[in-house]
């Protein structure tokens, strides 16, 4: 465990890479770092959920947070 925090930036670079890190504490095996599937990008498109979800009953009590979700 105490290896793991000093060296977290060395194990996730190990990750990135494609390895499986184990964080054993005391011997015993307690997580695991592994790589994120592609899919799972940060950065996703807009509007995924346009079409899906309905604003119309969204109701802010604030008028300009409302037009700022386009929702007066």
């Amino acid at each position: 465990m105490h290896q793991a925090k000093s060296q977290l930036s060395k194990l996730l670079e190990e990750v990135e890479a494609g390895e499986q890190v184990v964080i054993a504490r005391n011997g015993r095996p307690v997580a695991e770092l592994v790589p994120l599937p592609a899919e799972s990008s940060t950065s996703r498109p807009r509007g995924g959920w346009r079409g899906r979800v309905d604003m119309s009953r969204f109701d802010t009590g604030d008028a300009e947070i409302a037009r700022e979700f386009g929702v007066e």
